[in-house]
């Protein structure tokens, strides 16, 4: 892989590390200044290496990584910056139209398998990648929409440990998984994206996102595909939230469904300096990267994304917060 640095003056570079591993304006608007974006090309030959890597077997022997707990969340970080809002609004492709969402279901504040169809049960999906000791690994991500039609959202942990700085490899994506289905397909990453103040803090979650731009299957890309998830940064906090993700409890159906829980954000006050957000429900490991989303309707499973699934501390979940080191991540992704 190839690895190009791009550090804003005056800010530190950053990434998060987790043990388990052992290791409305238009989406091309220009953001403030932020910080650097740590961009990860992955080459033809290994686009193929990955997609012929996951076997069934080795998608059933991936370990799901955990989210981290929130005592452990790293080192101290210089302030999110912030600005005006910015969103991309959802958009339904073919796959999503065939799953139409069912009736409204009841609040969920504890997982629940998501069984109300539409949008969502075809944007997210499982992510499958492989460290340097060769570990096999599962994390969750989101389909978001983008102007290349080809970027998912999931967490800074479940691309690159940020004690080392290892980018992992084989790193695929399968939306709409379920029991080991893969109902459109694998899609190969061709670059990854994290925020470089994610591992020069040795792992503070306020910068445990990132993004994967994906190559197409069948000649179409990943958004005419399946659909994609609207996305908003620098939006307004203490809204209605649902968060989705593959947990790895038997409870959760141990990684082979898609859980939602919801609820009304509230502000990460157990840890120094954070800019966290999160609700009164938990999924666990396997979830890492799962999409939050406001503004969700559940009549047809769209909605804005506004951060991933990133740290538990007892039974509240936590995402950091889409400020504009977000958004121009996402602009250099997304392109």
């Amino acid at each position: 892989m190839k690895t190009n640095r791009r550090k804003a003056a005056g800010l530190a570079g950053a990434a998060l590390g987790i043990a388990a591993l052992g290791l409305t304006v238009p989406a091309h608007a220009q953001p403030a200044p932020a910080a650097g974006a740590v961009a990860t090309h992955v080459s033809a030959s290994q686009q193929r290496e990955a997609s012929h890597f996951w076997t069934a077997s080795r998608l059933r022997s991936a370990r799901d990584v955990t989210t981290a707990p929130r005592a452990h969340a790293g080192a101290a970080a210089p302030e999110g910056t912030a600005g005006a809002p910015v969103s991309v609004p959802p958009v339904t492709g073919p796959a999503a139209a065939d799953r139409a969402a069912t009736a409204a279901r009841p609040a969920a504040s504890a997982p629940t398998a998501w069984t109300g169809g539409g949008l969502i049960s075809t944007t997210a999906g499982k992510v499958f990648f492989q460290n340097n000791s060769g570990g096999t690994f599962a994390c969750t991500a989101t389909v978001a929409n983008s102007d290349n039609k080809s970027i998912v959202l999931t967490a800074g942990h479940c691309v690159v440990n940020a004690s080392t700085g290892e980018v992992y490899h084989n790193w695929v994506f399968i939306p709409g998984y379920n029991n080991g289905n893969r109902p459109y397909g694998t899609f190969t990453a061709t670059d990854l994206f994290h925020d470089d103040q994610y591992v020069s803090t040795g792992g503070n979650a306020n910068y445990d996102f990132a993004f994967a731009k994906v190559g197409q299957v069948g000649g179409r890309t990943l958004v005419d595909t399946v659909g994609a998830e609207g996305i908003a940064f620098n939006s307004p906090t203490g809204q209605d939230v649902h968060s989705f993700g593959y947990g790895g409890s038997a409870a959760e159906g141990s990684g082979e469904r898609l859980n939602h829980c919801e609820g009304t954000e509230f502000a990460d006050t157990g840890r120094a300096g954070s800019t966290m957000w999160g609700i009164d429900c938990v999924q666990s490991g396997g979830s890492s990267g799962g999409g939050f989303l406001s503004n969700f309707d559940t009549s047809t499973g769209g909605g804005y994304l506004v951060g991933n699934i990133s740290v538990s501390a007892g039974s509240n979940e936590y995402h950091p917060y889409l400020g504009n080191e977000a958004l121009s991540l996402y602009q250099r992704a997304g392109a």
